[in-house]
C-alpha cells in the first residue's frame, strides 16, 4: 500500500503554466454550469447543444453542454468561447479558460459588491493553485487508488461538488496549504493543553469516563511526562481537563486569543503526543494513523473554507456524547437497522467544551471568536469495520483520475457485476437505512459525500452504511413522532427542529442533488448506464423500500406524503449564491439558515 506521504502535492509555487490553464478551464466550466444552476446567471441555447451567457459586462461566454438532472447544464471544458468588442469595434470569439476573469466579467451580472468579488477571488485563486498542483504532479490511477485504506483515501479528493470555490481555506497561508491539508498528505502530531476545570468542561457517553479516553488516546509514558509537565508548573494535574489542540490553531487563535488564560495558567501547554495523525477533507478532523484504532479527532480551526468558519461551537462540543448516546439507544434497539442493514452509526463519543471567558459575555460577538478551543473523539473507521472490509467515503465514487477514469467505474468493473445491478446494491445500501430512520423517526443526517461512508466486501460490492457527524447536523421533525421517545433537549438545546419537508430536504439536496446528479453522468459515459435508467433505478429503490416498510408499519403510511422524496418539483437552494451574493463575508454572530431560490424539476418524478 502506498505511503500517504508518497504522492503529496508540492509547493503551490510548483505549477506548470499548462497545468494552471487546464485547472481554470475545468473550473470555469464548473463555474457557468454550477452558478446557471443556481439562476445567478442565465444561459440561453442556440441549437446543437450550444448556449451562451451574456453579461451586463458586454461579454458574451458561449459554450456547448449536455442537459442533466434538476435542470443542470453540464459544460464541456474545451467548448467555452469568449467574445467582447475590441477597440476597433469587432467582435472575435476565442477560446476561454480563464476561471478569474470570467468572476470579474460575470460581477455585475451576479449582482455582488467589489468588497465580496475581491474576497472570493482569493478563494477562487487559491483553489485553483491546489487544483493545478495536482495536475502538474499527478496522482495514483483509479486502480491504484482502490488499494488504498480510508484515510489515504481521504487525502486523494478534491472537495465538495456543489461548492466551486472548495478549497478557499481564507486563514491559511501557502505554506499552511502544503503542511496541513488533506491533498498534502503530510502527517501531523497534535499538541497537548490543560485547560483549568474553571473554564473547561469534559463529557463522555455513559461508558467513557474522562481518564477512559486519556488512556485509550495517550500511552502511559505520555501520560506521565503531561502529569511531571503540570507538577512541575506548582499546579493540581486533577485541576485541569486534558485536551489535543492542533499546532496551527495553537499559533494563529489560543495563544493570541487565550493569552490571558496561558499567561494566568489557567491553560497550560503540555507537548505533543506521539502519534501520527492525517487530515480528512474538513481539515479540522484527523484520523490517528499511528494506532488507527484510536479516535479521530475533531479539532477547531479559525479559518473560512466551504461557506463558514470551521471552529467548533461550545453547544457542539457540550451535545456530541449526548447526541451520540441517544441516537445510539433510538438505533441500536432497531433491529432492520442492525441486524439487517448493520449499519454503522460513527459516534461522536467524548469532548471539551471550552468557552471564552471574556468574548462569551459579549452580545452579538462574531462566532469565529467564540469556537477557538474544545475538541470532540469520535469513533473511528478502523475501530469499526470488519476484517477485509474496504470503507470509503460516498464523495470517493465521484472522484476521476488524470487518464479521465472514474472512481465508481473501476469498483464496478473490479466486483465483475453488471453495473445496473451494482447500483442496485449501492442504492439499497446507502438509501435503505436513510429512509427507514426518516420515515419511522423523523430523522435526517446530513448525508454529503463525506459524512456518508460506503462498507464493501473484498469484491468491492456495497454491504453497508456507515454514518458520522450527528452533533449540528442530525435534526428532528417538530411533528410528534412517539417513536423518538424522549429526546435529549431537557435542558440544552441540541436537537434542531424543522418542518418535515426541511427535514426530507436534507436527503434531496446532499444524497439527489449534491452527488447523484454528478453521478449519473460518469455511470452514462463510462459504464453505459443511461442517465434515465440511473434515476429509474433510484425511484424504484425508494418505492421497492417503501412497499417494504409499509409492511413493517402499516400505521406508518402516511409518512410517505410527509417526507416526499418523489415530488414534481423541490426547492432550489443556491450555496454558491449564498455566499456570493446573500451572506457575502460580512461577521455574524450565528450561522445563518439557507432560504430556497426558486425550485428544480425532479427527475425521481417520473414513472
Amino acid at each position: 500500500m502506498p505511503h500517504p506521504q508518497d504522492h503529496p502535492v508540492p509547493a503551490l509555487s510548483d505549477v506548470d503554466p499548462t497545468a494552471w490553464r487546464e485547472a481554470n478551464r475545468r473550473l470555469l466550466a464548473k463555474a457557468i454550469g454550477e452558478w446557471c444552476f443556481e439562476d445567478m446567471l442565465k444561459a440561453t441555447g442556440t441549437g446543437d447543444g450550444g448556449y451562451r451567457i451574456d453579461l451586463d459586462s458586454g461579454t458574451t461566454y458561449a459554450f456547448r453542454a449536455t442537459p442533466g438532472a434538476f435542470g443542470w447544464l453540464r459544460v464541456e471544458p474545451d467548448s467555452i468561447t469568449r467574445t467582447a468588442t475590441s477597440m476597433l469595434g469587432n467582435s472575435i470569439a476565442q477560446p476561454a479558460w480563464d476561471a478569474l476573469k470570467f468572476l470579474m466579467e460575470a460581477a455585475s451580472t451576479i449582482d455582488s459588491d467589489a468588497s465580496t468579488v475581491a474576497t472570493y477571488f482569493t478563494e477562487l485563486s487559491t483553489t485553483l493553485a491546489v487544483d493545478a498542483a495536482r495536475l502538474t504532479h499527478g496522482g495514483e490511477t483509479a486502480a491504484e487508488l482502490r488499494a488504498l485504506g480510508h484515510t489515504e483515501l481521504e487525502c486523494r479528493m478534491t472537495g465538495h461538488n456543489l461548492l466551486v470555490a472548495n478549497k478557499g481555506r481564507i486563514g491559511f497561508s501557502a505554506t499552511d496549504v502544503r503542511r496541513y491539508a488533506p491533498e498534502s498528505a503530510q502527517t501531523l502530531t497534535l499538541r497537548w493543553v490543560a485547560v483549568h476545570r474553571g473554564l473547561a468542561e469534559f463529557r463522555g457517553t455513559s461508558e467513557l469516563s474522562e481518564n477512559d479516553v486519556l488512556e485509550a488516546e495517550l500511552d502511559e509514558e505520555t501520560r506521565i511526562r503531561f502529569t511531571t509537565v503540570l507538577q512541575d508548573a506548582g499546579v493540581d494535574p486533577q485541576a485541569y481537563v486534558w485536551m489535543p489542540v492542533h499546532p496551527w490553531q495553537w499559533d494563529h487563535a489560543v495563544q493570541t486569543l487565550h493569552a490571558a488564560d496561558v499567561a494566568q495558567r489557567r491553560v497550560i501547554p503540555l507537548g505533543e503526543s506521539p502519534d501520527a495523525y492525517l487530515p480528512g477533507q474538513s481539515i479540522r478532523t484527523m484520523a490517528n494513523v499511528t494506532e488507527p484504532s484510536r479516535h479521530d479527532v475533531k479539532l477547531p480551526l479559525k479559518i473560512l473554507n466551504t461557506l463558514v468558519w470551521r471552529g467548533i461551537p461550545p453547544h457542539c462540543t457540550m451535545g456530541a456524547p449526548v447526541v451520540t448516546q441517544w441516537l445510539r439507544g433510538l438505533v441500536e434497539r432497531d433491529p432492520y437497522l442492525t441486524d439487517e442493514c448493520r449499519t454503522v452509526f460513527l459516534g461522536e463519543v467524548a469532548s471539551v467544551t471550552v468557552r471564552h471567558p471574556y468574548l462569551s459575555t459579549l452580545d452579538e460577538t462574531p462566532y469565529q471568536y467564540l469556537e477557538t478551543l474544545g475538541c470532540i473523539w469520535r469513533d473511528s473507521v478502523t475501530a469499526r469495520k470488519d476484517p477485509g472490509e474496504r470503507v470509503r467515503t460516498f464523495a470517493s465514487l465521484l472522484h476521476v483520475d488524470a487518464a479521465g477514469d472514474a472512481f465508481v467505474a473501476e469498483l464496478v468493473r473490479s466486483s465483475g457485476l453488471d453495473p445496473e445491478l451494482w447500483f442496485r446494491r449501492l442504492f439499497d445500501t446507502l438509501l435503505a437505512p436513510i429512509l427507514h430512520v426518516l420515515y419511522r423517526y423523523g430523522v435526517t443526517f446530513n448525508p454529503h459525500g463525506q459524512n456518508t461512508l460506503i462498507g464493501y466486501d473484498e469484491n468491492d460490492v456495497p454491504v453497508r452504511l456507515y454514518l458520522k457527524d450527528f452533533v449540528d447536523d442530525v435534526c428532528v421533525s417538530f411533528t410528534d413522532v412517539p417513536e423518538r421517545g424522549p429526546e435529549p433537549d431537557g435542558h440544552d438545546h441540541v436537537l434542531p427542529r424543522k418542518h418535515p419537508s426541511i427535514i426530507k430536504q436534507h436527503v434531496v439536496d446532499q444524497v439527489f442533488v449534491g452527488h447523484f446528479r454528478y453521478l449519473a453522468p460518469l455511470c452514462a459515459e463510462q459504464l453505459g448506464v443511461p442517465e434515465k435508467t440511473f434515476w429509474r433505478l433510484v425511484r424504484r429503490t425508494i418505492l421497492d423500500f417503501q412497499k417494504r416498510f409499509r409492511k413493517r408499519f402499516p400505521e406508518l403510511e402516511g409518512r410517505f406524503a410527509e417526507y416526499d422524496l418523489l415530488t414534481p418539483e423541490i426547492p432550489r437552494y443556491g450555496l454558491n449564491r449564498d455566499r456570493i451574493v446573500v451572506t457575502r463575508y460580512g461577521d455574524r454572530a450565528l450561522r445563518h439558515a439557507l432560504y430556497p431560490n426558486g425550485t428544480h424539476p425532479n427527475p425521481l418524478a417520473e414513472g
